[in-house]
C-alpha cells in the first residue's frame, strides 16, 4: 500500500492504451464488426451482436453496495478491478458500466469512469461527449417535446388538454434555473403558453427505455408507448399518437450499438446508457449486458447507489424483463463509510473505532441478507482505506462471517488487478456453483402490494402509506392495464428509510408515498416516496471551476 498514487485524470494519463481493435481482437470481434471513434473506443455493430444469438451465455456478476455516504464506497472502481483481477487470474472477463452524464461532472459528484488504478480510459472521453450517445438521447427527448407544442399549436387534433402535458423537456447538465419555466412566451406566433419544465437528460424516459430495449424494433414499439399527456377526460395521449416514435428511432439508431473501450490493463469494457438510479432503473443497457454474455465467460456490472435501490431494481426491473439470471453479488463496502452509519462524523473517520463500524455493519448486514433473499449468493468487498486498521477489518470480517458470506480486503485503487486477485477467486468459486435466482414478487402481485412488499422486506419497514388521491392512482394504472408492471422506487439513496438522516438498518418505519408515475414505454410504475430531484442544480463552488486545458492541450481537473 505504499506505491504512491496520483490523481485519477494523471494516471488515466499515463495508460498506455491499445488500439481498440486489438482489444475488441481479445474477444473474437473482427476489425470489420467495429464502428471506431478514434482509436480507443468504438462501437459493435448490431448485425454482429445478432450473430451471436445462438452462443452460450456467461455467467453475471452484479457490483452493489451498502448505502452510500460522503466518505465514499467505490462501487465503480470496484468493478473495474474486480474485471480486471478476473482476467489476471486467467478468466474471460468483460466489465458493463454506465456512460456518465455530464451533470455531475461539472457539479460536484465527479465522472464514473473508475479510480486509481481501477479506471477505464479514456477517462476524458468517457466522462465528457464519448460516442454522443447522452446528445442522441437529448435530441430524441426534445423532438418529442417539440412535436407535442407543434401539434397544440396546428389546432391540438388530439385534444391535449395543456394542463395535463406530462412530457418536459432535458438537458445534460445541472441548471435548477430550468426546473419549472412557462414556455411559448412572446405572442400568437409562439404558441399557447403553459407550464413546462426540464430535467437532466438521465432522468429522460427515454434514456430507460434505451437501457430496456432489446433492439431497434423493440425500441420503436417502447417509444411509441410513452404517454405524453392526457385529454380533458383523462385519456391518454401517447407519442404515437404524435407520430412520434419512427423520427425518434432514426436519432438514436447508432446510439442503440455498445461501446467497447479498455480498462488501464487493456481488458474490454462495454459502457453503454446511464438512466436516473432513482425514477429509473439506474443499469447499462440490456443490449451491452446480453452482448457480453455472449462473448466472456463473466460478465461484471453495476448498479446505482446502494443494494436496497441499485440491486432491487436490477433483479426486479432488469433481468425480469431481460430474462438474466445473475449468478452472483459483490457488495462493496468500506470501513469508512460503516462508520459513518455507526454515528462517526466525517472528520473523525481517521481514528480507529471497532465500536462504530459494527453499530455501522448493521447496514451492511441487511444488504447481505436483503440480496440472498433473490435467492443470489453474495461476497463483501471491502474496499481498503489507508487509515483502515487491522482491527477494523476484522471486525468486518466477523459480521459477514455470523451471515454467511466471506468479506474480502481489496486494494485495487493503489495496485490494480494485483488489488482483486483474492476476490476474483471467490467471485468465480460463487458464480460457479449456480444461485437460486428469483425476482422479488410475482407479476400478477397488485402495485400497491409489489411496494409494500419491497418496503417490507427490504426496507425494514412497517408499512406504507399514501393519500386517497395516490391510491386511487395505483388502482387507476391497473385499470389501464399496467398492473403486470414491476415498480421502480423512488427515494433517497442515503438511507434504508425515506429520511436521508437515518443512517445504519432502520426498522419498522413507515414509508409515505408521494405520488406515483406511470412510464409506460420503460414499462414500469415510479413510487416516489419523498422529495426526488430530476434535475440537480450545481454547488456554490462547481467542479467546472477547475476544468481546464494546460499547456499541452490536456484536460485538467476532471475526476
Amino acid at each position: 500500500m505504499s506505491k504512491k498514487v496520483g490523481s485519477d485524470i494523471e494516471i488515466a494519463r499515463e495508460a498506455k492504451m491499445k488500439p481498440i481493435r486489438e482489444v475488441a481482437g481479445k474477444l473474437g470481434i473482427k476489425e470489420e464488426h467495429l464502428l471506431p471513434f478514434g482509436h480507443t473506443k468504438a462501437k459493435i455493430s448490431m448485425d454482429y451482436i445478432k450473430s451471436l444469438k445462438g452462443q452460450k451465455d456467461g455467467k453475471l456478476i452484479l457490483v452493489t453496495a451498502i448505502n452510500p455516504t460522503p466518505a465514499g464506497e467505490g462501487k465503480t472502481t470496484t468493478t473495474v478491478g474486480l474485471g480486471d483481477g478476473l482476467n489476471r487470474i486467467g478468466k474471460k472477463a468483460i466489465i458493463c458500466l454506465r456512460e456518465p452524464s455530464l451533470g455531475p461532472c461539472f457539479g460536484v459528484k465527479g465522472g464514473a469512469a473508475g479510480g486509481g488504478y481501477a479506471q477505464v480510459v479514456p477517462m476524458e472521453d468517457i466522462n465528457l461527449h464519448f460516442t454522443g450517445d447522452f446528445h442522441a438521447i437529448g435530441s430524441a427527448h426534445n423532438l418529442l417535446s417539440a412535436l407535442i407544442d407543434n401539434h397544440i399549436y396546428w389546432g391540438n387534433e388530439l385534444g391535449f388538454d395543456t394542463r395535463r402535458v406530462t412530457w418536459r423537456r432535458v438537458m445534460d447538465m445541472n441548471d435548477r434555473a430550468l426546473r419549472q419555466i412557462t414556455n411559448s412566451l412572446g405572442g400568437v406566433s409562439n404558441g399557447f403558453p403553459r407550464e413546462d419544465g426540464f430535467d437532466i437528460t438521465v432522468a429522460s424516459e427515454v434514456m430507460a427505455i434505451f437501457c430496456l430495449s432489446t433492439d431497434l424494433a423493440d425500441l420503436t414499439k417502447r417509444l411509441g408507448n410513452i404517454i405524453v399527456g392526457y385529454t380533458r377526460d383523462k385519456k391518454p395521449i401517447y407519442a404515437r399518437d404524435l407520430k412520434a416514435d419512427g423520427a425518434m428511432t432514426v436519432l438514436l439508431k447508432d446510439a442503440i450499438a455498445p461501446n467497447l473501450v479498455q480498462t488501464l490493463e487493456n481488458n474490454p469494457a462495454f459502457i453503454h446508457g446511464g438512466p436516473f438510479a432513482n425514477i429509473a432503473h439506474g443499469c447499462n443497457s440490456v443490449i451491452a449486458t446480453t452482448t457480453a454474455l455472449k462473448l466472456a465467460d463473466y460478465v461484471v456490472t453495476e448498479a446505482g447507489f446502494g443494494a436496497d435501490l441499485g440491486a432491487e431494481k436490477f433483479f426486479d426491473i432488469k433481468c425480469r424483463k431481460a430474462g438474466l439470471k445473475p449468478a452472483a453479488a459483490v457488495i462493496v463496502a468500506t470501513v469508512r463509510a460503516l462508520k459513518m452509519h455507526g454515528g462517526v462524523a466525517k472528520e473523525d473517520l481517521g481514528k480507529e473505532n471497532i465500536a462504530a463500524v459494527k453499530k455501522g455493519g448493521e447496514n451492511l448486514a441487511r444488504h447481505i441478507e436483503n440480496v440472498k433473499k433473490f435467492g443470489v449468493p453474495a461476497v463483501v468487498a471491502i474496499n481498503r482505506f489507508v487509515a483502515d486498521t487491522d482491527a477494523e477489518l476484522d471486525a468486518v470480517r466477523q459480521l459477514c462471517a455470523e451471515l454467511g458470506s466471506e468479506a474480502i480486503e481489496c486494494n485495487h485503487w493503489a495496485l490494480g488487478s494485483e488489488g482483486t486477485e483474492k476476490l476474483a477467486h471467490a467471485v468465480v468459486k460463487l458464480a460457479d456453483a449456480g444461485s437460486n435466482f428469483k425476482p422479488l414478487y410475482p407479476d400478477d402481485m397488485s402495485l400497491w402490494d409489489k411496494t409494500r412488499t419491497i418496503a417490507q422486506s427490504l426496507y425494514g419497514a412497517q408499512g406504507i402509506i399514501a393519500d386517497k388521491a395516490v391510491r386511487d392512482r395505483f388502482a387507476e394504472f391497473e385499470k389501464m392495464g399496467f398492473g403486470h408492471y414491476p415498480v421502480c422506487m423512488a427515494k433517497t439513496q442515503y438511507s434504508f428509510s425515506t429520511d436521508p438522516n437515518l443512517k445504519g438498518a432502520p426498522s419498522n418505519h413507515v414509508v409515505p408515498i408521494r405520488e406515483i408515475r406511470l412510464s409506460a414505454g420503460a414499462e414500469f410504475i415510479v413510487v416516489v416516496c419523498g422529495e426526488i430531484m430530476t434535475m440537480p442544480g450545481l454547488p456554490r463552488v462547481p467542479s467546472a471551476n477547475h476544468i481546464r486545458l494546460n499547456d499541452k492541450l490536456e484536460v485538467e481537473g476532471l475526476f
